[in-house]
């Protein structure tokens, strides 16, 4: 069965900085797309990176581009979002998926079951 699960979220004033740790089990990273979303109350769930096996492939939102930077490691199974100068609009559920990059747009095929708890990320002075 696959599962990821989510860690490293908090309460975090605007400037500030997290790093959150994603580790999947049941299923093997090497040759995925693996990614971040997220999602805020009463919003739309959204892409924010995805990192394919291919560092040079790496998409990011146009909100995160030069604050974010997605990582993975794939013999611990485990992809990392280091977010830097967290702003109050970065506050959010954030998820772990595997993805996939479609033009400009980043997507997920994930079915609803594989899907982590999530951690949440809060961004308050």
């Amino acid at each position: 069965q696959v599962q990821f699960v989510e860690s490293g979220g908090g309460l975090v004033q605007p400037g500030g900085s997290l790093r959150l740790s994603c580790a999947a089990s049941g299923f093997t990273l090497n040759y995925s797309a693996i990614g971040w979303f997220r999602q805020a109350p009463g919003k739309e769930r959204e892409g924010v990176s995805c990192r394919p096996r291919s560092s040079e492939l790496t998409y990011y939102a146009d909100s995160v581009k030069g604050r974010f930077t997605i990582s993975r490691d794939d013999a611990k199974n485990t992809v990392y979002l280091q977010m830097n100068s967290l702003k109050r609009e970065d506050t959010a559920v954030y998820y772990c998926a595997t993805c996939l990059i479609i033009g400009t747009r980043m997507a997920t095929r994930m079915p609803s079951g594989s899907w982590g708890q999530g951690t949440q990320v809060t961004v308050s002075s």
